[in-house]
């Protein structure tokens, strides 16, 4: 509950605890044993944020935050919470928060997406589950895309990429390095899983506009997002690397901003220890840093999670604002941790911290804020407030006409699918393939055009040799006529000296015998 620029999270007695808004980018904890209270004590947060004017996010896994935006109704339970805390005179009343409700998935909220480009191939080798090798090998890839000027939006765009860089691995392999189909095999396997697990719902246009987070409602409230994660947590993997890179993406666009009156907004993650199950010890760090140094920005994180054990030590050393309900010790390991929670808090000598928190009771917790000056406070041992909103959940028809009647509905309801590394790729392919078709089919047309000159020179030839052939057959029997006319006239001429008439008949058959068997013997030669 706000109250007098603080907020107030429970009473220890007559003591009222606050968390100062200046000293809530310090960071935070809510953790407890399963239905010891840490849903109410988020809301109680989440509502007094919103009410300073701060903008908060809730990834809500089980689906039972949707109600922070109804007013609340009074049960008995609440009443006798009321009556006891004295909330009446303090000025507590039931109101709802300006909602905006997002889904990875778009069935339970706003589409909330990004591209591949701003996710990253670490991240997404994350998700994808990919090993150094293949991760080093798409990091390539998106290295050729920025190089060659390609958009990587969505998962066809990767996929074309991939398929693109494989087609070219010879020429790309020189000045990237090697590149192996095997491993480029493996990425487009795990990319069609992940298309299958939602990925092609989550890559695309219009990408989050982190811009858009920071706004309040006309009388000033911040406004309070809230993320339907019950799908998404059916993939931690995926939920993990996801809001790791929400952070990031916080981390890198907002400037710096120093020590603030109050935060520029506020992240509850809820089931938090699935950012660090089975992380690797790069993704450990990464993490590590974004919450060292998101502070400076003006961003407070605040994890919820059943045992502070589930959350490293690196980050829970950066958590000054901690609600600590009930843990159950029944075993020696579950003891072991229990005191080492106890013993984390700065000591309080009106009661013994390890003994109270195995005995807390719903809705009770032991509280430790930063003061003023950034000093921890000695823990309390508190009665969280009632929220103020409704407890329960909205129906999905009331979540619907929430979403529609959203500002945002008309910017991101409606996918957009602009010019990028796929729809280039496809004219690229489709150019190439025509240019080869042209190619071929100017080649056939020139072995065409040579065979058919070919041929026409042969018949050429053909009819040059029978026209020769013809002259000289023409030219050999008009020569051979006249060498018998010739001879046969020498031969009259002698045969007639020589034999008289009979000689002169002989000797011209014989003359022109002779004459045309010497014209044969020329025309051969």
């Amino acid at each position: 509950m706000y109250q007098d620029n603080k907020i107030w999270i429970g009473s220890a007695g007559s003591k009222k605890v606050h968390i100062y808004p200046k000293m809530a980018n310090r960071h935070g904890m809510i953790a407890g044993a399963t239905g010891t209270g840490k849903t109410v004590s988020l809301k109680v947060l989440a509502e007094s944020f919103s009410n300073c004017g701060v903008p908060v996010f809730l990834a809500d896994v089980k689906g039972d935050l949707s109600g922070i935006c109804k007013d609340g109704v009074e049960n008995e339970s609440l009443a006798q919470r009321i009556d006891a805390l004295g909330l009446m005179e303090e000025g507590f009343c039931f109101c709802g928060c300006p909602t905006t409700f997002w889904d990875i998935y778009g069935e339970k909220g706003l589409p909330l997406r990004t591209t591949i480009s701003e996710m990253g191939p670490l991240l997404l080798a994350k998700i994808m589950g990919l090993n150094d090798t293949q991760t080093s090998i798409l990091s390539i890839a998106f290295k050729i895309a920025d190089d060659e000027e390609l958009l990587l939006i969505d998962t066809k765009d990767l996929r074309s990429m991939l398929q693109y860089v494989g087609e070219n691995a010879k020429e790309y392999t020189l000045r990237y390095g090697n590149i192996s189909t095997a491993s480029l095999g493996a990425i487009t396997r795990a990319l069609t899983a992940l298309e299958s697990e939602g990925g092609e719902l989550f890559f695309g246009e219009p990408a989050l506009n982190i811009s858009d987070w920071f706004s309040t409602d006309t009388s000033g409230r911040g406004m309070v997002h809230i993320l339907d994660c019950q799908r998404l947590i059916n993939n931690p993997t995926m939920y993990s690397t996801f809001m790791l890179w929400l952070m990031s993406e916080l981390f890198e666009t907002l400037p710096e901003a120093g020590d603030l009156e109050k935060p520029r907004m506020v992240f509850f993650f809820d089931e938090a220890h699935l950012l660090f199950d089975n992380a690797s010890k790069e993704l450990l760090g990464k993490v590590e840093q974004v919450v060292k140094l998101i502070r400076s920005k003006g961003v407070g994180i605040y994890f919820i999670t059943q045992n502070p054990k589930d959350i490293p030590n690196g980050v829970l050393s950066q958590l000054g604002n901690k609600i600590q309900h009930a843990l159950h010790a029944y075993t020696p390991s579950e003891q072991k941790a229990a005191k080492a929670c106890a013993q984390s808090f700065r000591e309080n000598p009106a009661f013994d911290t390890y003994d109270t928190l195995l005995q807390l009771g719903i809705g009770e917790a032991l509280v430790s804020v930063l003061d003023e000056s950034g000093i921890p406070t000695m823990v309390e041992k508190c009665t969280i407030l009632p929220p103020q909103s409704l407890m329960s959940t909205i129906d999905d028809g009331e979540r619907e006409r929430q979403i529609q009647n959203h500002l945002l509905y008309v910017r991101y309801s409606q996918t957009q699918d602009r010019d990028s590394a796929y729809e280039f790729l496809q004219r690229k392919f489709i150019a190439d393939a025509e240019n080869e078709q042209a190619a071929k089919e100017a080649a056939a047309a020139e072995k065409q055009r040579l065979r058919e000159e070919a041929a026409a020179k042969k018949e050429a030839e053909k009819k040059e040799a029978a026209k020769n052939k013809q002259i000289k057959s023409a030219a050999k029997s008009v020569a051979s006529s006249a060498a018998g006319t010739i001879g046969r006239e020498l031969g009259n001429t002698l045969g007639s000296s020589i034999g008289g008439k009979f000689g002169k008949k002989l000797g011209g058959n014989v003359g022109a015998s002779l004459g045309r068997g010497i014209l044969s013997t020329l025309f051969k030669k």
